[in-house]
């Protein structure tokens, strides 16, 4: 994998990959409809469907499912103007209703579960609800999702569910939908669509405002999947397996992970399991059954698979067995689980396995940058992919990123005046990040992340600081304990850090059962003394005002989906937590230090 440059006389550079993108499908439906016709019988998805026993539908199965359910669509009068709304997670019938919507033309959105039930005010749901003006709604169990579909969709909207119908009118069994009569009505439809159909509607997760919904066309994710087949060439060789937990209404399961299954062929497991100490057991049950050809988690997943590697050799033999990939992306992998991964492979295989990451948004469907050779530096992204024409700008002393290509979006759904700031004169996307070159001699190293654009801020002194380096160097120091971190010291004289801990590897460390309330794991000794001395040990090694984190609170409460604190992915708005905890922001910058407070001075000071 290579690319080249063009410096251009204003500053910018052009980048192109030396890939050529290959021809590609008018829709991922088209590729699925391919495979039903070559291999009918290959296992497509599989859920466990809450019980114990695999469902499994193959290629042809699905198929044959899409016509009545899309025939049930367009009786309800969906269209472009009235979308199908998702609001459960992920399952069969939610594939099946999201594959018959784009099979006739009709958007749908899959919307975070955490909405609806996780929040208490509904604020984002109202908000997504208002924007999209659905004809239909879908939730798995009526019950649990009552509350929102009361508090939000009026009662003229259809609501589906799989079960638990709720005292509700105009609510129906997805079951009865599943035997609507086909008419004619569906090939025709289904004749209509174009590259340029929009396909579904993504939502952001809301980290800077409310979230935005990502217009996605069937040429973003079919075109996608080709870039990835590009880089990723072994996927022709055989069809490739996964099991795979991570959230359809994010791009990255919703569009990236079950694409390289259904595209290539493949099997695609749906992992009712999840990275944290209450549900990461029923992935290593899954694990028993399932031997994958190709990983891809979020860091803390692969955290907890290390751990049950080293307890479990049935678990570790079947997860390496088939393994080609490894992939992680939200964050950056820390080294100890880098090296766990590593170690495990060798154990198991004689080998490594690789072991990459890769860079994308929403709005790039997301495949846009991968590294094809195996990565050991937290946060290399490689070089772009096929197909894409990325530009660099200065901005600062950053390179800004934007792109342009086949797999961009188009806007975002009914919202121009949000579309026309995200495109600069030249139709280049702004996604708002920097990257520079891994090896400023040798463009084949591919490039580095190097923060957002906006996120750094000046000193009083009118010192620059770096916030990903700086956020990423506590990360580090603190690593396993650190959840996240929110960085201070805009206008102010010095550096501060509000810390959220990971409670679960606080209580590991501590030697307390994990579910420990937080103020007890925070006060153990063994906890404290650990972030106490990670922070002065890298407060030491500071080399001056823009890189020293003068005082630091570790944070008990969690942040607050509802204040719009954290995403349901999880990620930390730092202006929304600075903005809902000044107290906590104000101690920071109080004389005498109060308690509470870690106090870091800088070598000599």
């Amino acid at each position: 994998m290579t690319a080249h440059a063009h410096p251009r006389s204003d500053g910018s550079v052009l980048i192109r990959s030396d890939e050529t993108l290959a021809a590609y499908p008018r829709s991922i439906v088209d590729a699925i409809a391919q495979w039903a016709e070559k291999t009918p019988d290959a296992l497509m998805v599989a859920d466990r469907d809450g019980g114990e026993d695999w469902r499994r539908l193959s290629y042809r199965e699905v198929m044959d499912a899409i016509p009545p359910l899309a025939q049930a669509l367009l009786d309800a009068g969906l269209s472009p103007e009235r979308p199908l709304v998702i609001l459960s997670g992920n399952e069969i019938e939610h594939l099946l209703l999201g594959l018959a919507s784009i099979w006739v033309g009709i958007p749908y959105s899959p919307i975070s579960p955490a909405y609806s039930l996780i929040s208490t005010d509904y604020g984002k749901l109202r908000h997504i609800a208002g924007l999209l003006t659905p004809g239909m709604v879908y939730a798995s169990d009526g019950a649990r999702f009552a509350p929102a579909v009361a508090a939000v969709f009026a009662e003229d909207v259809p609501l589906v569910v799989k079960s638990n119908p709720p005292a509700r009118g105009n609510t129906r069994l997805f079951s009865d939908l599943a035997n609507t009569s086909v008419t004619p009505a569906v090939a025709a439809a289904h004749e209509n669509i174009t590259p340029d159909t929009v396909a579904k509607v993504l939502f952001t997760s809301g980290s800077t405002g409310m979230p935005k919904g990502v217009i996605t066309t069937n040429r973003m994710m079919a075109c996608n999947q080709e870039m990835i087949r590009t880089a990723l060439a072994f996927l022709k060789d055989e069809p490739p397996v996964m099991l795979d937990w991570m959230p359809w209404n994010h791009v990255a399961g919703s569009s990236h992970n079950t694409g390289i299954a259904f595209y290539n062929g493949g099997s695609f497991y749906i992992d009712d399991g999840q990275p944290t100490p209450e549900k990461i057991g029923r992935t290593l049950r899954n694990l028993r059954d399932v031997q994958p050809t190709i990983s891809t988690n979020v860091p803390k997943g692969y955290e907890f698979l290390v751990a049950a590697f080293d307890e479990d050799p049935e678990i570790r033999r079947n997860f390496f067995a088939r393994m080609k990939l490894v992939q992680y992306a939200g964050a950056s992998l820390s080294q100890h689980v880098f090296e766990g991964l590593d170690r495990s492979a060798r154990a198991e295989l004689g080998q490594r396995v690789m072991i990459i990451t890769g860079y994308g948004s929403t709005e790039t469907a997301p495949f846009a940058f991968t590294t094809t050779w195996p990565v050991e530096e937290a946060g290399h992204i490689g070089l772009p992919a096929a197909g894409i024409e990325v530009k660099l700008v200065p901005n600062g002393d950053k390179q800004e990123l934007r792109l342009k290509g086949p797999n961009v979006t188009p806007g975002y759904w009914r919202d121009a005046e949000k579309t026309a700031e995200a495109f600069d004169e030249e139709g280049f996307y702004c996604i708002g990040d920097a990257i520079k070159p891994a090896n400023p001699g040798d463009l084949s190293k591919g490039f580095v992340f190097d923060g957002r654009v906006s996120e750094d801020f000046k000193l009083s002194t009118g010192t620059w600081v770096n916030f990903a380096n700086v956020r990423k160097s506590v990360i580090a120091a603190c690593a396993p304990l650190i959840r996240d971190v929110v960085l201070t010291g805009a206008d102010r004289n010095h550096l501060g850090a509000l810390i959220f801990p990971d409670l679960e590897a606080c209580a590991r460390h501590a030697g307390v059962p994990v579910g420990t309330d937080a103020a007890t794991i925070l006060a153990h000794p063994a906890v404290a003394d650990k972030f106490a001395q990670s922070l002065r040990d890298l407060a030491l090694n500071a080399t001056g005002s823009s890189n020293h984190v003068a005082r630091a609170q570790i944070v008990a409460v969690a942040p607050d989906i509802d204040k719009g604190e954290v995403t349901d992915k999880g990620s930390i708005n730092q202006r929304a937590v600075l903005a809902a905890r000044k107290d906590l922001l104000e101690a920071l910058y109080t004389d005498p230090v109060p308690a509470g407070v870690l106090d870091l001075p800088r070598k000599g000071k």
